[in-house]
């Protein structure tokens, strides 16, 4: 039976990424263990997470692995941390479809491990069940969807279009980083190769089951220098 018990899903963080628009303030770390006012990132969303009553997380790790590996297996986490490793960067289809062995749960939340958005987990969770979803995402707004993800709902609040990092610079909903997941989706998804969620998973399952979930909250990602430093000043 599918629960939203926050205790009972998995959460997914894909932080396996180089972060080549920021290596000059992550200077060799993986982009999500960047400092923001002394701590982490990652430690940030984990926190997070952990508030809100999620139990086990699975951190899809690619780039300086080693890193995050020891980090968090050296400290005492309050909750269960698990590591699926990438050999060869897959992209963010790719990182979900390679941490399958690991997901225990019939429904899944994965976030992105640089950016983050306040939303209230289990709401998102409860509204993917039920809504009858294979697929639902956390859409924001924000003044130019240049840079992002712009989406289309219709009145049902099912996606009816989406186009990653659109040209356009219309105001409207855009991708907040922070999906759920049914685990039979893994099977869209090819084993072993590169795989975008945003570009090749998304744009095949609109007006399947996909909802867009609407939040006035502000997304802070650290893509680039000057986002991160937006993103230190935000989380003081």
């Amino acid at each position: 039976m599918i629960s939203y018990v926050p205790s009972n899903t998995d959460v997914l963080i894909l932080c396996g990424g180089k972060g080549r628009r920021i290596q000059s303030i992550a200077k060799g770390r993986p982009k999500s263990m960047i400092d923001i006012n002394g701590m982490p990132f990652l430690d940030i969303l984990i926190d997070y997470i952990d508030n809100l009553g999620f139990k086990r997380i699975v951190l899809c790790i690619g780039y300086r692995s080693g890193f995050i590996k020891k980090y968090y297996s050296g400290r005492k986490n309050r909750l269960e941390i698990v590591f699926s490793e990438e050999k060869e960067l897959l992209g963010t289809g790719g990182a979900v479809k390679n941490a399958g062995p690991f997901i225990k749960s019939l429904q899944f939340l994965v976030l992105n491990g640089d950016s983050f958005c306040r939303i209230d987990l289990q709401d998102f969770l409860r509204f993917h069940i039920e809504k009858n979803a294979g697929c639902s995402m956390v859409l924001t707004r924000i003044e130019s969807s240049k840079d992002y993800g712009a989406v289309s709902l219709n009145e049902t609040g099912e996606i009816t279009a989406f186009n990653e990092k659109s040209k356009n610079e219309n105001n409207g909903f855009i991708n907040a980083g922070i999906y759920a997941l049914n685990k039979e989706l893994l099977s869209l998804i090819p084993g072993g190769k590169k795989f975008s969620l945003e570009k090749q998973l998304f744009p095949g399952i609109v007006n399947k089951r996909f909802y867009g979930y609407i939040t006035e909250r502000p997304l802070i990602d650290i893509g680039v220098p000057k986002r991160y430093n937006l993103a230190n000043e935000m989380f003081k």
